[in-house]
């Protein structure tokens, strides 16, 4: 085994193999034990450390990580630290992606400006039908601005509406829940926080707007249109839409510390966090897509440039820099993706969701998806993006197989 760690890596395995850790412990009266499933190429072991490692430290159930290098698929596996409470996850468990739904909006979005149904310099009000009466600049907004987070809201200045369900019901005069037509008409009514295309401000409203451009350009719903026009054709078939209070077959359970009132009815009765306390339905256009780990992999390779999906001039507009230029360290976000030195990226965050998707320029590729994002330990849930790539970056030889070609094949379509 040592013949294939780093020194870090056996450092991390002696915390693993001794007994239960302080956080663990804490989080856990029960004491809990590792399952771990699927397969993974020879020399690839530091992956399923640093991942055992980070669970461990935080009391994360369930886990998965796939890994693929220039389109073969290297290492795919689910991991559950549990006491026996929690269905063991396999490797095409299906998990809430959140925000990495991002990037497959922004996919949908390309496909339709490549086959010229609509073009990124399209203003959006018209096509949507949206009233600019209270804010005469939300007419200038466009497709562009939409994907590259440059219309104009921005939630540190105001709250987010996709999750201020109770203020937006109250604004309007409606019972809980409220739905798309009514988060709309509520940011018609508050305007833009900056004119178009003159500040980066991330926003999960701009990517409901163009998951409702999709629906309207395209003629069909956005699920069957995404399903049909992008994920299928890349070799994915188990993605889905999330619901808010019914899990899909061969979906995780989620797990938060937290409870709060329920926005899917006006009962204000508390609910687990990830359960009630914002509205997946209404978010599906942003942070609403069910993925394994494979599945996202797989899915990325409609940037390659090498899939009927996207050619290679409308995946290479993802990664463009925007008009207002690379931010510090060289970083922005282009389309659907935030792009820094060496890799492209997206995490997603939601009360019982934490994930991550990375497409390095060398060819690398790695998801990772976690039931839990909040826990008693106070570690942070973003260190795994350094974690990995620490890992990824120690691995001196990639291996030359590919677990689609061998005995594994159902890996490929989880």
């Amino acid at each position: 085994m040592a013949g294939w760690l780093t020194r870090r890596d056996l450092g991390r395995l002696v915390s693993l193999t001794g007994a239960a850790t302080t956080v663990a412990t804490r989080a856990r009266a029960a004491v809990r034990t590792w399952q771990t499933t699927g397969h993974s190429l020879p020399g690839l072991g530091g992956f399923d450390i640093a991942v055992m490692a980070f669970m461990q430290e935080r009391g994360i159930p369930c886990g998965s990580l796939a890994v693929a290098r220039e389109g073969r698929l290297l290492l795919a596996r689910g991991y559950t630290w549990s006491a026996g409470t929690v269905p063991a996850t396999s490797p095409t468990s299906l998990f809430r992606t959140a925000s990495v739904t991002k990037p497959i909006t922004a996919a949908a979005v390309l496909h339709l400006t490549q086959n010229g149904r609509i073009s990124l310099s399209d203003r959006v009000a018209p096509v949507l039908g949206l009233d600019t009466g209270a804010d005469p600049r939300l007419g200038d907004v466009t497709v562009l601005h939409l994907l590259q987070h440059l219309g104009g809201w921005d939630r540190s200045v105001s709250t987010d509406p996709m999750f201020d369900d109770a203020a937006i019901a109250t604004a309007l005069g409606r019972r809980l829940p409220v739905g798309h037509g009514d988060i709309i008409r509520f940011m018609g009514r508050r305007g833009l926080d900056h004119a178009p295309g003159t500040a980066f401000a991330y926003s999960n409203y701009g990517y409901l707007l163009l998951g409702l451009l999709v629906q309207k350009v395209a003629g069909v719903p956005y699920e069957r249109y995404v399903r049909e026009n992008v994920l299928a054709p890349a070799g994915v078939v188990r993605m889905r839409l999330g619901r808010t209070l019914v899990r899909s077959p061969g979906e995780v359970p989620y797990f938060s510390q937290y409870r709060g009132a329920t926005v899917m009815d006006p009962s204000g009765a508390q609910a687990p966090a990830p359960y009630g306390t914002f509205n997946q339905e209404n978010n599906a256009f942003n942070c609403g897509w069910l993925a394994s780990a494979v599945d996202l992999v797989r899915f990325v390779r409609v940037y390659d440039g090498t899939t009927p999906v996207l050619s290679r001039g409308s995946a290479a507009l993802a990664f463009a820099p925007p008009s207002l230029g690379r931010g510090p360290r060289g970083r922005y976000y282009g389309c659907g993706w935030h792009v820094r030195p060496g890799s492209a990226f997206h995490p997603g965050s939601l009360p019982g969701t934490h994930t991550l998707l990375v497409r390095r320029t060398d060819g690398v590729v790695w998801a990772v998806m976690f039931d839990q994002r909040d826990d008693p330990s106070g570690e942070r849930y973003r260190d795994i993006d350094s974690a990995l790539r620490e890992t990824a970056d120690d691995v001196e030889t990639w291996p030359a197989g590919d677990l689609d070609a061998v005995q594994h094949r159902p890996l490929a379509t989880g």
